[in-house]
């Protein structure tokens, strides 16, 4: 993993190349023996990439193996992500890549699915028509439909946004994953209306998987030999299934209780088994519960870390923001971790420099955060006006460019530090380590993390991956932790 993450394209020619890569995963190649190939390219968050396995798993049974050549497909899909305009040119470009293929191959059909899909289509289909179908979030079991309509020569498009559709019977072709780790998606949309988001725009509202189906996938996963799961949701904390709402009958059959709230589901699946670890993304600090964090300390295999976004420590930006805290309700959060879970929980955070009329004593605020949280790692941007948002329609995007730029890298500069120190409070300690596979530098190492989500590299030994294994670290970059294995 990455331990700082930054939306660095304007600063420099290399930051630009490794952004570029950063965020984005291709199909595998599946060998099914199925006619047609399919090649997806996935963008942005890890919702983004749970989508693209439901996408995948709709259309294998519709006659697709996968590619992870774009050149030998006969469908390619962009699933596209809209929360900073970097992602959105990221896929401009590509698109006009990909149009070259078809100037060769018109027989190619050439799709974006997404939050892009939703918020540009008109512009992607009718004015520049550079692709032949878009698939909004809520719209993938429609996808075979719309394929056949593009290659028939019509356009086709599903932008819909659904208050009910969470493919929960949908099981998600893994085929980005390394068989050890999967998401598993709780719950679909967004009802906090961030005033610099688009996403309550582009999936919709929120709403909550079945429990049941949700236990069921992390079951079928352990059987399959998986030993992670990440329960994903734009904001976890706010899962609510209400029995009321839904089928009584058949939950009080299941022997669910008529509400599950986030903790209970945590509970849930910490019991498919004690070998299956459990981590989960994102929480919203307005909404993380003290019930929640009890849970955590209960089970020894929900995994102690917690991805707390901030986005700014100064409570006039965080009100602009519409984040529905302030700086002092944010560090009470983080105390309240730190009592219950202890100092060595991992905290992480997204955190947004040069945010409108943002003062430079109101960054000074987000630094200071920064010094008293000590995050283990950010994922740090400056900000980028987003067409539609609350922030695009009532406030002036009035901060030079430069000096964003100049505050991102103070921010950055701040969390290597803080990486390093967090870090280096590891050496000498044991801890439990998930093998995920060999390390990326050289197949004599493996790689794994601890419960705090820290990459954790140790000697090969013979080791598989899935196993867990104790390991003692005795050295630390700011992005990783080496170790040695011990009994």
């Amino acid at each position: 993993m990455t331990q700082v993450i930054a939306d660095l394209e304007l600063l420099d020619k290399k930051t630009e190349e490794q952004d570029e890569s950063c965020g984005v995963k291709i199909s595998k190649e599946s060998n099914n023996d199925q006619a047609r190939k399919l090649y997806i390219e996935s963008y942005g968050c890890q919702m983004n990439f749970s989508d693209s396995e439901i996408v995948t798993s709709i259309l294998q049974k519709e006659g697709f193996d996968t590619t992870s050549s774009f050149d030998k497909a006969d469908v390619i899909l962009l699933n596209t992500c809209s929360i900073r305009e970097k992602a959105e040119l990221t896929v401009r470009k590509r698109l006009t890549q990909f149009n070259k293929i078809k100037e060769d191959r018109p027989e190619v059909t050439i799709g974006v699915l997404g939050c892009m899909a939703e918020r540009l289509k008109a512009k992607l289909l009718e004015e520049e028509k550079i692709v032949d179908l878009v698939v909004g979030p809520d719209a993938y079991r429609d996808l075979p439909n719309l394929v056949k309509q593009a290659e028939d020569g019509e356009k086709g498009v599903n932008t819909f946004l659904s208050r009910e559709e969470t493919y929960a019977d949908i099981s998600p072709v893994r085929l980005n994953s390394n068989g050890v780790t999967a998401f598993i998606s709780i719950m679909r949309g967004c009802d906090n209306m961030c005033s610099f988001c688009v996403v309550p725009f582009t999936r919709g509202r929120e709403r909550s998987r079945d429990p049941h189906s949700i236990v069921k996938e992390a079951e079928e996963l352990f059987q399959n030999g998986f030993r992670e799961v990440t329960l994903l949701g734009q904001n976890v904390d706010s899962y609510k299934w209400s029995a009321e709402e839904n089928n009584k009958a058949r939950l009080e059959k299941q022997g669910v209780d008529e509400v599950v709230n986030f903790a209970n589901l945590l509970e849930m699946v910490a019991k498919v088994s004690p070998d299956l670890r459990v981590r989960f993304s994102t929480s919203h600090p307005k909404d993380i519960t003290d019930e929640v964090l009890h849970t955590m300390k209960q089970y020894e295999n929900i995994c102690k870390y917690i991805h707390l976004p901030a986005q700014s420590g100064n409570s006039r930006v965080l009100e602009l923001m519409n984040r529905t805290y302030d700086r002092e309700w944010y560090i009470n959060r983080v105390d309240t971790i730190r009592d219950i879970l202890g100092e060595d929980c991992g905290i992480s955070s997204d955190m947004i420099a040069g945010f409108c009329t943002e003062t430079e004593e109101e960054h000074q605020d987000t630094l200071s955060l920064m010094d008293y949280v000590k995050y283990d790692f950010s994922y740090m941007f400056f900000y980028s006006e987003r067409p539609g948002t609350l922030a695009a329609k009532k406030y002036e995007d009035d901060i030079p460019l430069e000096v964003k730029k100049r505050r991102l890298q103070e921010i950055i500069a701040k969390q290597q530090e803080h990486s390093l120190e967090r870090n280096k409070r590891d050496i000498g300690k044991t801890f439990k380590v998930l093998i995920e596979g060999t390390s990326k530098r050289s197949d004599e190492d493996l790689q794994g993390r601890n419960t705090a989500n820290k990459v954790v590299i140790f000697k090969n030994t013979g080791q598989q991956k899935g196993q867990y294994v104790n390991v003692k670290i005795h050295d630390c970059t700011a992005a990783t932790l080496f170790g040695e294995i011990v009994e």
